[in-house]
């Protein structure tokens, strides 16, 4: 279909006739056509892999496209909760019964930590220091980083932890499954589908839009972005940088604080 789109704009032409000029041509056409910049970069990439075919099969001895840059994707910006929105998804879970608590505990964590799903259910009971508050959390690469635990989401583990059950498959991992094993990405996954809906929130929330909730939360208080790329464990700063969109609070608090009659 890209390549069928490709040749009827460029028409009855020879294959050893097609300029980089032209294709960049192509592209430009379907910018102006308010075609997405992911959907060109996806045409463009079809084109190369064409003429990259032809090259090695000795059809062609240029790829004309091998210079066409790809257009820079947008950076859309994470969605995130609102405070009101999150204290909804929080209190979503029965307060009753182990799986409840750990329901709730498994919501304060996230938001409380800003880890990933993933990274979440792969703590141990030995991974949470309740004494200092903090968390050893492996990332992305086995690479390690401590994670502050707020107060609120602490009491939370030890109430869940005080009840669930002790003959367990696997008792070292922090939250299990109803089966005693630990609870994997996929069960966290529909459990927080299922506080989403409770909440009335969109279903659009997932677990990481509790990720960005978190990160957006910090810098809306003040936080400053070195110290959340730490928190995040965000190899680079410039990954750090999508959160540092305005939200209307932080805007205005910048406005109260900057401007001499506000």
């Amino acid at each position: 279909m890209d390549l069928a789109q490709f040749f009827a704009q460029l028409g009855a032409r020879r294959l050893p006739d097609i300029t980089p000029l032209e294709i960049r041509r192509f592209v430009a056409g379907l910018s102006h056509q308010g075609v997405s910049r992911r959907t060109i970069a996806r045409k463009l990439s079809c084109v190369r892999s064409f003429f990259r075919f032809l090259c090695r099969d000795g059809t062609l001895d240029h790829n004309p496209a091998a210079s066409v840059p790809t257009p820079r994707q947008e950076r859309r910006l994470p969605s995130f909760l609102d405070e009101r929105q999150i204290v909804r998804l929080l209190h979503a879970p029965s307060a009753t019964g182990w799986q409840g608590l750990r329901d709730r505990a498994m919501l304060e964590a996230l938001y409380s930590t800003g880890v990933r799903i993933g990274e979440l259910v792969g703590l141990n009971r030995e991974d949470v220091d309740e004494i200092s508050g903090t968390a050893i959390v492996r990332g992305k690469g086995k690479k390690e980083r401590l994670c502050p635990i707020g107060e609120t989401a602490l009491s939370a583990l030890r109430a869940y932890l005080a009840k669930r059950p002790r003959k367990l498959q696997v008792p070292y991992a922090l939250f299990v499954s109803q089966k005693g094993t630990r609870l994997t990405v996929r069960h966290a996954d529909r459990l927080l589908a299922r506080y989403v809906k409770l909440a009335g929130l969109p279903p659009s929330v997932s677990p990481h839009s509790l990720r960005h909730t978190f990160a957006t939360h910090l810098l809306d208080r003040g936080a400053d972005l070195r110290s959340v790329q730490e928190l995040l464990g965000h190899a680079s700063l410039s990954t750090t940088q999508i959160y540092t969109h305005i939200t209307p609070q932080r805007l205005k608090k910048v406005y109260d604080q900057a401007h001499p009659r506000a």
